[in-house]
């Protein structure tokens, strides 16, 4: 059966999602959960675009060994230059050139005439080879472009070294049918097309993308782009999940291959969504909370008596298992140890330390400590890898009552070491903690979003909860976690401000460096 190759571009083009701003060390976490799921290529960003994207690319190329790892570029040399010093040192080290193609790309925004759209692409392709291997192409909004005009530029970008040939629906503007017949033309009309391998990215914004992909496979394509949860620009991209688990369950009709490891599907889903803020709708296909549920009495009943008469995918084969006891308040730090091993995250001592801390902490109050939970509290850790002197949250108290407006009072140490501290009110429990941190901060701070979910279920669940804020015109999302849902509001808020300080004092070394 031929191999169908997952191409994930959640953190370069997912991550382009309005709200969405991913550190460094989180979108290596994603990296490298998404190498365990299998992942054949991982597009890890665009290195040209920023010093903090060329080093985040640069670290994932140095850590992850089995997934190839790509940069976008333009068909600039100095995009190119950039992409080859991020990923030199991967094991398997790519490049992502694009251009416009469409009539009123080529018009408008590069203002090119097509000899001159494809003498870019051809000398760009071409010097993109002489230091990569892999080299893909691709023609953006290829589904508004001329199909001649594609054929003719595809041949010549072949010619010239590439080796992956992506025409992207960029807009979500194609239905399946037109979406296949245009790879059923290359394919007819490219003289050279069996040289290179053919890809597909799906936009979503008719609701289409994975309709989409399917169709472009039926025609020929052996690679598939997206991200996961269907996060990206706009409506988002197609969702990998939902195409590997069509081409799984429909083998019937689809006959192909992955390397895509199923079981791993819902905690690859979970960890994105924590880390983005881009939390996944309950009716997700695949991996939304309510995929397994079934609230009509005739599909319980089925269900109950033989599970395939009303779901076509286990529970199980996507990672979704009973959210079982994990450890207790007398379980010993070996016994922790083994299970952060488990989820295939490694700690340094420090990290084990902390977490183990707090695991022991959170079982003096909650009297399940489930896998989620554990895993919760590592990825806080891990993904807070600023070591600079920042706000520390010391402690707080919300006082409230239906007759009374809500206050709250704060205290804070300053990144200088100093201690400060401040009550105000505000209309709710959760505006008057914002209010009294945001005195306390030096800054002029605006909040944009605030969210607030649960950790598994039950009344003991821990709260995670998501900020995004304004400082100083830059935008900083922030993230808690913790058994109070106004403690994890607190933690998300001081977290927001301390990454705008990272931010700062790494723009600051540099220009000082410079």
């Amino acid at each position: 059966m031929p191999k169908i190759k997952f191409f994930d571009t959640t953190l370069r083009d997912g991550e382009q999602s309005p709200g969405v701003n991913l550190n460094k060390e989180e979108k290596l976490q994603i990296a490298r959960q998404l190498e365990r799921y299998g992942m054949d290529r991982i597009e890890a960003g665009f290195p040209a675009s920023s010093k903090g994207d060329f080093e985040a690319v640069q670290a994932i190329a140095q850590n992850i060994k089995k997934s190839t790892v790509l940069g976008l570029a333009r068909t600039v040399k100095s995009d190119i230059d950039a992409v080859y010093e991020a990923v030199k040192d991967a094991a398997k080290p790519a490049i992502h050139v694009f251009i416009a193609t469409s009539p009123i790309h080529m018009e408008y925004k590069l203002k090119k005439t097509p000899e001159e759209v494809v003498e870019t692409a051809v000398t760009m392709v071409r010097y993109a080879k002489e230091k990569f291997d892999h080299v893909e192409w691709s023609a953006e909004d290829a589904t508004r472009s001329d199909r001649a005009f594609l054929a003719e530029i595809i041949e010549k970008v072949i010619d010239a070294g590439a080796t992956v040939i992506n025409l992207p629906d960029t807009v979500g503007y194609a239905t399946p049918e037109d979406y296949g017949s245009m790879f059923r033309y290359m394919k007819e009309h490219v003289p050279n097309i069996d040289k290179v391998e053919l890809s597909c990215h799906c936009h979503n914004d008719l609701g289409l993308a994975t309709a989409n992909t399917l169709a472009a496979i039926q025609n020929g394509v052996t690679q598939v782009e997206g991200a996961i949860n269907g996060i990206g620009e706009r409506a988002g991209n197609v969702a990998l999940e939902e195409v590997a688990l069509a081409l799984h369950v429909r083998s019937d009709y689809f006959p192909y291959t992955s390397s895509l490891k199923f079981d791993e599907t819902k905690r690859t889903s979970d960890l994105v969504a924590k880390l983005t803020g881009m939390y996944v709708q309950a009716n997700k296909a695949i991996v939304g909370r309510n995929a397994f549920s079934h609230e009509s009495g005739i599909h319980q009943d089925g269900v109950l008596k033989h599970a395939e008469t009303y779901e076509i995918i286990t529970p199980a084969l996507v990672g979704v298992t009973p959210n079982t006891l994990f450890l207790g308040k007398h379980s010993g730090r070996h016994a922790f140890k083994d299970k952060v091993n488990a989820f295939g995250i490694d700690l340094t001592e420090a990290e084990l330390k902390e977490a183990f801390q707090q695991f022991k902490q959170l079982t003096d109050h909650k009297k399940e400590v489930t896998d989620d939970d554990i895993y919760a509290i590592v990825m806080e850790i891990k993904t807070d890898s600023s070591n600079i002197d920042k706000y520390e949250l010391i402690q707080f108290s919300v006082s409230y009552d239906t007759k009374d407006t809500p206050a709250a009072t704060v205290a804070l140490k300053t990144p200088n070491g100093a201690k400060v501290e401040a009550t105000e009110q505000g209309s709710g429990s959760v505006e008057a903690l914002y209010k009294t941190i945001n005195s306390l901060i030096d800054e002029e701070i605006t909040l944009i979003d605030y969210q607030l979910n649960s950790v598994g279920g039950g009344k003991d669940a821990l709260a995670e909860a998501h900020v995004q804020i304004n400082i100083n015109e830059q935008i900083n999302n922030g993230r808690g976690t913790a058994q109070d849902v106004l403690q994890a509001s607190a933690n998300a808020f001081v977290q927001a401000v301390n990454r705008y300080y990272i931010h700062k004092n790494a723009n600051i070394k540099q220009l000082v460096h410079e």
